[in-house]
């Protein structure tokens, strides 16, 4: 590692000019690529104070052992010279999007005398039409086998061609009339090309024209008493509206956009793209990037748009985002530039858009969920996540069995905590527990944690000194030289952490080689104190810090930082989440619980059915407060006697003095509430 006092710049060196500067290391290897309005200010906050850096960015300007700029005219031209470095040096510590498939395209290469529909992957080639990209690779087949009844165009290989035209007879597609068999001389090369062009057209959104054209030549031809070729021109109009179902119309169609939304977290970030165009969605693409320095999202969003339309022409007239760039009109001027038109950039803040964006970003988190439990699932990857671990931590053993606590509240109400459980490396959903604080009144995230550590471990002795284990639990060989087998000392299995009665494991029975806590040094110290309390001495304790994914050990003044990209630090990570979405949805349960709880609960013999039958006669909680009992007993299947009792509970034992009058105060208390 390099000192960044030894290659800083000296002062009044740099410019305040916009430009592009490289961080380069020892080899001179460029690691690092930014941009900058004045490089004086960009540059010098790398040296000014050390401390105050992101680890990740001190962990880039310590790898470095030089710095150098390139002056340019405008912050566009800045972005397009950190594009093209970006590209060409590929620096370890810059954003880098991964496609996280090869997503397919409808191709029509009319770079051929006789153009061909194809599925194409990979690089795209001059000269031919692209339309998508799609999810998958049959859904662009049943299109083209919806489109050939009525553009006929080619779609065989350049062999398969040549040999039909050597023995001067068509393929089956020639036979049953979805392809025009330019191979046998049926079409000429500008008809059949003008079917191609047709087809693109079709393709790129101006459908109506060409329903409309059927629709007229049927009905002339049924005019004309020309039965069967009214009817192929029926189901050529239901073919091309087939194939438009197949494309849902989610916007006017005159809108052409691409979509973009971004899921992430502190390590990584998926973003997906709809393409939109003739207000129909046309496919979707995603990728996944490693977040290799500290970026925001509007970091990522400018990072995306460089990378992907930095050579593209395909560039629609609007691009939807869901944060602007930092330089938001130097890059829309840069997109203008390459497509050759105006381009809008812009955040969507209602309507459609809006909600088709929400559809984008619900697609992206999918896809980085995905993407954690395909990394998660590789034995090798689990294995050196938990050796790496092992190491950071100085840990006797692999944490073979990993347990993580979380505690949810909002303000201070429906405290709830969660015990996630991950064996081997994966998740064991069976062993989660959940647990609602009780000894601690308001949001007090340390007490709280001492009391679920308590309260876990002290089950987990329980259950130990069923099994027996606690006599011997320094020296397995204790018991045995005393003279008595531990498994024979009471019934069978009563050792064994399977519950002999229920076939199941013993709940807490087992115990984790690692307790991670969500939270910094307060939290760990916590947990430390409830196992030392309870005289627990061989289980390890940390926790993670959420901003800077730091792992604190107890008593201990410094952090364990594990690297960023590690196996050992995406685990931590994974396991910490897991255990705050657990949290999450039990505190959501409870505080709906408490929400939706009304008077009505406590009134005896009132049953749900009932109770959902008053609140339906009435509106409101309020209105039946209101109501006499002579009132209340119209409701069906409430009885007048039921009806002063309700009554009654609802006005603390008082009923109200006249019909109609209002019975009891509070009424605002109550208000909006929900039995």
């Amino acid at each position: 590692m390099a000192d960044p006092a030894t290659y800083r710049p000296a002062p009044g060196s740099i410019p305040e000019s916009p430009g592009v500067y490289r961080f380069r290391d020892e080899h001179g290897r460029v690691i690092y690529v930014g941009k900058a309005k004045s490089l004086r200010s960009r540059l010098g906050s790398y040296f000014a104070d050390y401390s105050s850096l992101h680890p990740r960015t001190q962990t880039m300007v310590q790898t470095a052992a030089r710095v150098d700029w390139t002056v340019v005219g405008t912050e566009v031209e800045a972005l397009q010279l950190e594009y093209s470095w970006i590209k060409e040096f590929d620096p370890r510590f810059n954003v880098r999007y991964r496609d996280d498939k090869s997503y397919p395209y409808l191709a029509v290469t009319l770079n051929e005398d006789f153009p061909r529909v194809m599925v194409m992957r990979g690089a795209k080639r001059r000269g031919v039409r692209y339309f998508g990209p799609y999810s998958h690779a049959w859904a662009i087949r049943e299109t083209v086998d919806q489109l050939l009844r009525v553009f006929p165009v080619r779609t065989c290989s350049a062999g398969v061609f040549k040999r039909q035209h050597q023995l001067d007879r068509p393929c089956l597609l020639g036979y049953i009339g979805k392809c025009s068999a330019p191979c046998v001389g049926r079409v000429s090369p500008e008809e059949h090309r003008l079917l191609a062009e047709d087809f693109c057209d079709f393709m790129a959104g101006n459908t109506t024209r060409f329903i409309k054209r059927l629709e007229r030549d049927m009905r002339e031809a049924a005019a004309s008493q020309e039965y069967e070729r009214a009817a192929r021109l029926r189901d050529d109009i239901r073919a091309l509206e087939r194939a438009l179902e197949k494309q849902a119309v989610v916007l006017p169609d005159s809108t052409d956009c691409d979509m973009i939304a971004f899921a992430e977290d502190e390590l990584e970030a998926a973003v997906q793209v709809f393409y939109v165009r003739g207000g129909r969605i046309r496919g979707q693409r995603g990728w996944v990037v490693d977040k290799v320095e500290e970026v925001t999202t509007a970091d990522l969003v400018e990072n995306f748009l460089i990378q992907i339309y930095g050579e593209s022409e395909s560039v629609p007239r609007e691009v939807l985002v869901p944060a602007l760039p930092p330089e938001e009109d130097a890059m829309t001027e840069l997109l203008s530039e390459r497509r050759g038109g105006p381009v809008r950039l812009r955040v969507p803040r209602r309507g459609d858009k809006k909600a088709l964006l929400e559809t984008v970003a619900r697609n992206a988190h999918e896809a980085l969920k995905q993407h954690k439990t395909r990394r998660a699932s590789d034995l090798t990857t689990r294995s050196r996540a938990l050796q790496e671990i092992q190491d950071a931590l100085e840990l006797d053993e692999a944490p073979l069995r990993i347990e993580c606590y979380d505690v949810s509240n909002l303000q201070g109400t429906n405290v709830v905590a969660s015990m996630v459980v991950f064996e081997d490396g994966l998740a064991r959903k069976s062993e989660y527990r959940r647990f609602t604080i009780k000894a601690v009144e308001g949001q007090d995230d340390v007490r709280s944690i001492h009391e679920v550590i308590t309260r876990r471990f002290r089950r987990y002795l329980a259950e130990s000194e069923k099994m027996g284990e606690l006599d011997h639990l320094g020296d397995p060989h204790e018991a045995v030289a005393g003279g008595s087998s531990p498994r024979n000392e009471t019934e069978e299995g009563a050792h064994q952490p399977i519950d002999p009665e229920t076939g199941r494991p013993r709940k807490f029975a087992y115990p984790p080689n690692l307790v991670i806590v969500d939270g910094g040094p307060p939290q760990v110290a916590a947990a430390q104190r409830a196992l030392d309390e309870l005289g627990v001495d061989d289980i390890a304790v940390c926790g993670i810090a959420k901003r800077l994914e730091e792992l604190w050990l107890p008593g201990e003044g410094d952090p364990v930082i594990l690297p960023r990209n590690s196996e050992g630090m995406f685990l931590v990570q994974r396991v910490r989440d897991e255990a705050h979405r657990f949290a999450i949805t039990f505190h959501r349960q409870r505080r709906s619980k408490s929400m939706t709880a009304s008077e009505l609960d406590n009134v005896p013999g009132l049953g749900p059915a009932r109770r959902a039958a008053l609140l339906k006669h009435f509106g409101s909680l309020k209105r039946l407060r209101d109501a006499t009992p002579e009132q209340v007993a119209e409701v069906p299947g409430i009885g007048m006697r039921s009806a002063e009792g309700i009554v009654a509970a609802l006005h603390g034992g008082t009923a109200p003095a006249r019909e109609g009058a209002a019975g009891g105060t509070g009424d605002g208390e109550h208000r909006g509430r929900r039995a």
